[in-house]
């Protein structure tokens, strides 16, 4: 073969690679063969091949280096793991994995070391470097399987996290213990120094990560919908957070790339623009093949299979201990696990699972690529290779047949489900379209009617199926919890196009999708649940109590206005959101009825639920239309001018697929309408500002007042912008302002011998709490908004200010209010509770 550059070689080598693994990816598809696992079967074969065929000299020049797999292949694997994981699903099984990532990682690690010390003749410290190295999972194989059978969801981010988390222990344990290796002593103080590393680096590397991941995100949402520097900023984050992680703080850098892809994968998914949101999922799945397809192709071409027999003995006490120490890991800790923390247990047939799919990979190998020459480092590295090659081997190929045993490769009842539902939702549509063609007259009649008698047997079988299912393995509450894991699936879904099409912002998306997601949870792991629609998000409750704090600040209070404002303006958009939801819920039960999906009591009873949910909704936009009408139609052309620009855009791209215009005329028009969209969105509904003036002279104690007090008092008052629900003044609280309400309608209520009675309705220029603008006494009922409302706070010490410039403005308002006071004490001997707070 004529003679190539190092580079020409190397680029060749790569490309035979790649070839190869498109026809090993080929091959295992088609015969249900782990695809990593026949890498390095294939890697091994061209091991011994290339000396004989000159097509395959290429590959000789190709060496896996540590260097190589821990800057250029481990970032794009932890990446795309972490991108593509379900956070939700993470942080409701967070303490399993973490009790497995790193209390459970320590375990093992110590087990695998005093077995090994006790049984050959390695020392300690050898021996516990071996079992850091092999404590580290990597079930690339395991969860190929798991998304080719459809395993359950809870065991896949189990053995998926696990795997992302201890790789990151893996890491730094193992740097701890090289360290004590070179030092050569290990003392107390060394030893809590240790650990004390171990918490810097590991959860170090994650806070600089997540740091990274949000900042990643916020660029995002600025750029604009260009697929180019969307993917290329994900890129970017990928490896630089590694990067800056390692070389420039010292931290895990796997912990680093592992948070930033947990943040953007999931806070930061709706920064992306929902266009390039496919095409970058695509992107990542090719990299993380490429990275795969190199790295377990090129252990097999360098496996020393000759070093592995000479140290045999050595190995199967290696192996053993590996199994043993997982075995005690996942079968003690499990148990244990679920009798302290209050969350529902692994079951058995999951922990055997985890047990057996815990294969090493990537990180073993090159953790013992990258060990320094001390003693017998080589015989540990060697003893690396072996086990790996044991676990991808014996394990690998062993799992789908346990997990067959174990009847987890079934889909969960869920699944089956829905998939039966789709089929004959598919099937009836296929009848639908076949009778269209029909009625053409172009097509044969009696063709056509043989096809729909197919179809009609195919809808049959489903049926039957189906009954079959629901009487082997539902009862009729697991149905109902069944159908409501559907229909809020289903209202995720449209949240998603709406905000896909620009009729919802960020922030309302994700509040009604956070909404959703807490019924989803609650559908999922509580047997009594119940729909609650008025819980509210963690993060709306921070931001309501965020609010309160900044309404005590004076200075800052404008701010807490602007927020509140901006809040009402995203209750009206959610209100929206939800109808819009609940409207489609509505049309996809009719499809179920149809297809009789579930049982038709079971739909009935869904399509009040969902009818009433809708009609809430639509008396939300109501109040919010009757009680500020500018605001309201503001809001209204502002979602229009969306729609118009949206359908603007879906028809440029549509022409562009037929060709009827040329790319650059299309960008340019589609970049265009962008612009514009961003400049609606950009638009700050009015409507909700009124002058106080006019509502500050139907205060009766107010009317009589110089006019330079007046405009003073005017000048000082505050508006709040209130949610409905939202609690204004509290029962027992100190009072220190008078409010005015400018528009809506509050409910007064007292709490009084257990119960809560409701004493006043209130609307728009009515007053309450003025008592406290003489003195500071606690409220003597509770006040709440029941639609948006405006009010005008005026605060004691104002009133105070303006009382001593102005004397017979003091002695008006002590008159008064004394009248007021002594009013209601009569109400109140007389054995009624006032109808108004004081």
């Amino acid at each position: 073969m004529h003679h190539m550059s190092s580079v020409a070689q190397t680029v060749s080598g790569i490309i035979i690679l790649l070839l190869i693994a498109a026809a090993v990816m080929a091959v295992t598809r088609r015969l249900h063969i782990p695809f990593t696992i026949m890498l390095v079967v294939v890697g091994m074969t061209l091991h011994y091949l290339e000396n004989y065929l000159p097509i395959l000299e290429p590959l000789s020049g190709l060496q896996i280096s540590a260097d190589l797999i821990f800057f250029v292949f481990l970032p794009t694997l932890i990446f795309e793991s972490a991108y593509n994981m379900d956070g939700r699903l993470l942080r409701h099984n967070l303490i399993p994995v973490m009790m497995l990532a790193v209390p459970g990682f320590l375990v093992s690690t110590a087990l695998i070391g005093i077995s090994v010390a006790a049984l050959t003749q390695t020392a300690i410290l050898g021996a516990l470097l071996l079992g850091a190295i092999l404590s580290a999972t990597d079930p690339v194989a395991v969860i190929a399987l798991f998304k080719e059978i459809g395993a359950p969801k809870r065991l896949t981010i189990l053995v998926e996290g696990e795997s992302l988390f201890n790789d990151a222990t893996a890491m730094v344990v193992a740097g701890i213990i090289l360290e004590i290796i070179h030092v050569g002593s290990f003392t107390t103080t060394e030893a809590v120094s240790g650990m004390a590393n171990f918490f810097i680096l590991f959860f170090g590397g994650f806070a600089s990560g997540w740091i990274m991941g949000m900042l990643a995100a916020l660029i995002l949402g600025k750029v604009g919908s260009v697929a180019s520097i969307e993917i290329t900023l994900t890129t970017v984050l990928a490896y630089a957070s590694f990067i800056f992680a390692e070389n420039v703080l010292g931290v895990s850098g796997v912990m680093a790339t592992l948070a930033a892809g947990l943040t953007l994968g999931n806070w930061g998914r709706t920064k992306i623009s929902p266009a390039v949101r496919k095409y970058l999922d695509h992107f990542w799945e090719y990299l993380s093949f490429i990275a795969n397809a190199l790295i377990f192709l090129m252990v097999g071409l360098r496996l020393d299979l000759g070093g592995m027999f000479s140290i045999w003995k050595l190995l199967a006490v290696v192996v053993l201990a590996m199994l043993g120490a997982r075995a005690a890991m996942i079968y003690g800790l499990m148990p244990v696990l679920g009798r302290i923390h209050n969350q529902m247990p692994v079951a058995r047939s999951y922990q055997t699972v985890m047990f057996w799919g815990g294969l090493r990979g990537a990180i073993a190998v090159a953790i013992a690529l990258s060990l320094p020459v001390f003693e017998n480092s080589e015989i540990i590295s060697a003893a690396v290779m072996g086990a790996v090659l044991f676990t991808l081997f014996v394990q690998g190929f062993t799992i789908r047949p346990l997990m067959q045993k174990l009847e987890l490769d079934r889909p969960p009842l869920a699944d089956q489900l829905a998939r039966l539902e789709l089929a004959l939702g598919a099937n009836l549509h296929a009848r639908n379209r076949m009778s269209e063609i029909s009625r053409g007259g172009l097509f044969s009649g009696s063709i056509a009617t043989r096809l729909q008698s197919d179809v009609m047997i195919k809808m049959d079988s489903l049926h039957n199926e189906l009954d079959e299912l629901r009487a082997r393995e539902l009862d009729p509450r697991q149905e109902r919890h069944l159908l409501f894991m559907r229909v809020f699936a289903d209202e995720k879904a449209c949240y998603a196009e709406l905000f896909k099409h620009g009729q919802l912002s960020e922030s309302a998306y994700r509040e009604l999708t956070l909404r959703t997601d807490m019924l989803l949870d609650h559908a999922r792991y509580d047997p009594s649940f119940i729909p609650d629609r008025t819980r509210k998000s963690f993060f709306r409750i921070l931001q309501e109590k965020a609010n309160n704090i900044l309404d005590k600040a004076p200075l800052l209070a404008p701010l807490a206005e602007r927020l509140r404002e901006a809040r009402v303006a995203r209750n009206q958009e959610e209100a929206w959101g939800e109808y819009q939801a609940g409207g489609q819920v509505l049309m996809k039960l009719e499809q179920f009825a149809k297809v009789k999906a579930f049982s038709p009591e079971l739909i009935g009873e869904f399509t009040i639920i969902y009818r009433n949910w809708r009609q809430h909704s639509r008396s939300k936009l109501d109040h919010v239309a009757e009680q500020y009408p500018e605001f309201f139609n503001a809001m209204q052309e502002r979602l229009g001018r969306q729609i118009i620009l949206q359908a603007e855009a879906e028809e440029i791209e549509e022409q562009e697929r037929q060709g009827a215009l040329p790319k650059g005329i299309t960008e340019q028009m589609l970049t265009e309408i962008e612009h514009d969209m961003h400049a609606v969105e950009n638009i700050e509904p009015a409507g909700l500002h009124i002058e106080p003036g006019e509502l500050l002279r139907a205060v009766p104690f107010f009317s009589g007042m110089p006019p330079e007090a007046f405009a003073r008092i005017a000048a000082q008052m505050r508006l709040r912008t209130l949610s409905e629900g939202e609690v204004i003044i509290e029962q027992g609280q100190l009072g220190k302002s008078l409010f005015l309400i400018a528009r809506g309608v509050v409910r007064v209520s007292r709490h009084f011998d257990g119960a809560n009675t409701d004493l006043a309705t209130l609307v728009a220029g009515d007053f309450f709490g003025e008592i406290a603008l003489l003195s500071p006494e606690p409220r003597s009922a509770t006040v709440k908004a029941i639609t948006p409302c405006s009010v005008y706070a005026l605060d004691r010490e104002n009133v105070h200010q303006a009382m001593e410039e102005f004397p017979q403005m003091a002695a008006a308002l002590n008159e008064a209010l004394r009248s007021r006071k002594a009013e209601q004490e009569k109400i109140s001997r007389a054995g009624s509770i006032p109808g108004q707070e004081g």
